[in-house]
C-alpha cells in the first residue's frame, strides 16, 4: 500500500494528485508544513475534494505544522511517497533527502531551476537508484489527447515522412505555452504567494513552465529513446524578459496590499513588478532544431492558458492551435507540405484509421485551407486538473514494477539540463 507525504505544499498541483481517490493508496496523507496561508489553502482543496458532489474523495489528512516541519518528517517516515509541490528554491534539496532517506518522490516541475540544483539533482538521481526509490516528476501534458495523436501522426511516416532538417530560424519543432496569473482552479480563483514571482524561489519561466514544453519535443520526436544530455543537447541561444504587473494587478493574484522586500529588487521607479516570467530558447536535439517560448501574462482576454506546437515534416505539419477560432480549446490540424492530390486524402483517412484502435471516434474535416481539422469526441478532453491522476496512476504502476522505464531518467536529467543551461545562457546576457 502506497502511504503519501506531503512535504511543504505551497502549488495547489500538490492537492490535485489527491482530487481522487486510488484503490492502491492509503486514505490517510501526512502533511508536514510551516504554519501559514499556504498549507491552510492546500488542506482547503482536499477538503472540496472530500465533498465534491460528483465521486468525493475519503483522504484523511494528519497534518504537522512547525518550524521543524522537514526534520519531523524525516524522523518520522510514516509515508513511502513524497510528494513535493511548492516552492523550488529548496525542492531540489528536498528531493535528495527524500530519496536518501529511503522514500520514493514524485515531485512537481521544476524539479531543479538552475545549475547547480541540476548538479544536485543528478547527484539524487544516483542516490534513488542506490536506495532503490523511484524520483519522478509530475509531466501532465503527456496526457493531453492532441499532443498524443500528434505524437502518433508523426510516426506515421505515410503521412509525416520524417522531420524536416529545419534551422534555427526555420526551426523543425515549436512550441510556445502562453499561462496567467489570475486564473481558476477547482471552480475559484487562485490565490498565488508572493514568492511564487521570485526567480530565486520560483524560477524563471523558461526553467519552470519551459520543463514541460521541453519534455514534450523528447517524448514525442524521439520516443522510448534514452537520451544523453552530454552529447545530444546543444543549446544555440537564449533569452528571458520580464512580464511587468501593476500594484493592484499583483494584489490580485496574491491578496497582498504590498510587494514584500525579496521582491524589492525587481521593482521599477514607477511600482511596477518586473517579474520573470518570459523565455526563449533555440537548441538542437540529436539534430532536430527547435524552439521553444515559455510566456506569462496577468490574465487571459478570453480562454485561458494555451499551447501552439507546429511539428514540420516532408510530407505534412501536424499543427495544435489554440485560439480563437477553435474557441481557446486545442485543436490539431494536418497541414499537408505542398499541394496534394487525392492520395494524400487517403492517406489521411488511413492513418486516422490506425488512430481509430486506440482512440475509438476520432475522425477529421478537410478545411477550405486544405488543411484537416482532427476531431477529437469529447470524451478525450478531460481537462488539465484531471491529467494529475493519470500521472499518479502512471507512476503507481511503476512503483508496482519497481522501475521506471529505462529511459525515463536520462531523459529528466537531460531535459532539466535543457532548462537549466538555457537559463544560464540567457542569464549571462543581462
Amino acid at each position: 500500500m502506497v502511504r503519501l507525504i506531503t512535504l511543504d505544499p505551497g502549488h495547489f498541483h500538490a492537492a490535485l494528485v489527491q482530487k481522487k481517490n486510488y484503490p492502491d493508496i492509503d486514505t490517510t496523507v501526512y502533511v508536514y508544513a510551516p504554519d501559514g496561508p499556504e498549507v491552510e489553502a492546500h488542506l482547503n482543496l482536499i477538503k472540496q475534494y472530500n465533498s465534491q458532489a460528483e465521486n468525493p474523495t475519503h483522504w484523511n489528512e494528519v497534518v504537522y505544522k512547525g518550524s521543524d516541519f522537514a526534520e519531523k518528517m524525516f524522523a518520522e517516515k510514516k509515508g513511502n511517497v513524497v510528494v513535493l509541490a511548492g516552492n523550488n528554491r529548496l525542492k531540489t534539496d528536498y528531493i535528495d533527502r527524500s530519496v536518501n532517506a529511503g522514500l520514493n518522490v514524485l515531485g512537481d516541475k521544476p524539479m531543479a531551476i538552475n545549475s547547480a540544483n541540476f548538479e544536485k539533482l543528478v547527484a539524487a538521481f544516483e542516490a534513488a537508484a542506490k536506495q532503490q526509490v523511484l524520483l519522478y516528476d509530475i509531466m501532465t501534458e503527456r496526457s493531453e489527447i492532441t499532443n498524443i495523436l500528434q505524437k502518433a501522426l508523426m510516426h506515421d511516416t505515410a503521412l509525416f515522412g520524417a522531420l524536416q532538417k529545419g534551422s534555427e530560424k526555420d526551426p523543425a519543432v515549436f512550441i510556445e505555452s502562453i499561462h496567467y496569473f489570475f486564473k481558476n482552479v477547482s471552480g475559484k480563483p487562485l490565490v498565488r504567494p508572493d514568492w511564487f514571482f521570485d526567480p530565486e524561489q520560483q524560477g524563471d519561466a523558461i526553467a519552470d513552465v519551459g520543463t514541460h514544453l521541453v519534455d514534450l519535443v523528447q517524448w514525442q520526436c524521439l520516443p522510448d529513446q534514452a537520451l544523453d544530455y552530454k552529447n545530444d543537447v546543444k543549446i544555440t541561444s537564449a533569452r528571458i524578459w520580464p512580464t511587468p504587473l501593476t500594484p493592484s494587478q499583483f494584489a490580485s493574484i496574491t491578496g497582498s496590499s504590498s510587494y514584500p522586500e525579496f521582491l524589492k529588487p525587481y521593482i521599477s521607479k514607477d511600482s511596477i513588478l518586473e517579474t520573470h516570467a518570459n523565455g526563449e530558447m533555440n537548441y538542437t536535439l540529436r539534430g532536430i532544431p527547435v524552439k521553444i517560448i515559455a510566456r506569462w501574462d496577468y490574465k487571459a482576454a478570453a480562454g485561458g492558458d494555451s499551447h501552439h506546437s507546429i511539428i514540420k515534416g516532408t510530407k505534412c505539419t501536424v499543427e495544435i492551435r489554440q485560439g480563437e477560432k477553435e474557441n481557446y480549446k486545442p485543436v490539431l490540424y494536418i497541414v499537408p507540405a505542398k499541394k496534394q492530390d487525392g492520395q494524400f486524402d487517403n492517406t489521411v483517412q488511413e492513418a486516422i484509421q490506425k488512430i481509430d484502435a486506440s482512440y475509438p471516434g476520432v475522425t477529421v474535416e478537410k478545411q477550405s485551407s486544405g488543411e484537416w481539422k482532427v476531431v477529437v469526441p469529447a470524451k478525450y478532453d478531460i481537462g488539465h486538473e484531471a491529467h494529475f491522476a493519470q500521472v499518479m496512476e502512471r507512476y503507481l504502476q511503476y512503483l508496482k514494477e519497481k522501475k521506471l522505464p529505462g529511459w525515463e531518467v536520462p531523459n529528466m536529467l537531460t531535459k532539466y539540463y535543457t532548462t537549466t543551461k538555457a537559463l544560464e545562457i540567457a542569464s549571462a546576457k543581462k
